[in-house]
């Protein structure tokens, strides 16, 4: 889902200028650009039901969600990602008046892909990891009911598993629940791949 456009080692600023201008999105790692290509059909499945309840149960309360076009930036690292969900409780904080860069994301979501799911559990949620307001990180499988989640103990990650349609998943730092059976809705069938 990526393909490296520079290899020049170009400045925050300038990635930031070309991609408010470009017609595609493009992540920026370490001085390169990386544009990112299109998602399957379960993906973008899979990301819009979780958005879905995650909106649905977040309704008159302080948090947004927001799916696939939000950038968030960890402010001691040169790096921007478009996660396939991000979520703020509290006031959001933006990286500047174009409001187009959030830096304190609550809870982050990547839908696995082939071509990205090194990066996502690597280098990505290295990333991740060094933004301070982040409490839980979700890596979603798109062929199978199946979630790692990811939640900060003071400086240490410990990592749990939903499997299984009849699963469901307690988000505790913005206290949502996810059903597996909701969050592969049109993806699965009931009783395919029931277990992971």
């Amino acid at each position: 889902m990526f393909a490296v456009l520079k290899q020049t080692d170009i400045t925050a600023e300038d990635y930031l200028k070309m991609e408010r201008s470009a017609l595609s999105k493009s992540e920026f790692r370490d001085g390169q650009i990386f544009a990112m290509t299109g998602a399957s059909r379960e993906h973008n499945l899979v990301s819009g039901n979780i958005y879905r309840e995650l909106s649905q149960q977040l309704k008159k309360r302080p948090c947004e969600a927001y799916v696939n076009d939000m950038r968030v930036k960890a402010a001691d690292v040169r790096n921007y990602h478009y996660p396939d969900i991000a979520v703020v409780c509290g006031r959001p904080e933006f990286e500047d008046a174009h409001v187009d860069t959030l830096l304190n994301p609550t809870l982050l979501v990547e839908v696995l892909s082939p071509s990205t799911e090194a990066y996502d559990r690597g280098g990505k949620f290295g990333h991740y990891r060094r933004i301070p307001s982040l409490r839980e990180y979700l890596l979603v499988m798109q062929d199978q009911p199946a979630i790692e989640r990811y939640v900060r103990q003071g400086e240490v990650w410990v990592l749990s598993e939903a499997l299984g349609l009849d699963a469901a998943l307690s988000l505790e730092s913005i206290d949502c629940m996810l059903s597996l059976r909701e969050v592969y809705d049109k993806v699965l069938a009931d009783g395919e791949n029931e277990s992971a």
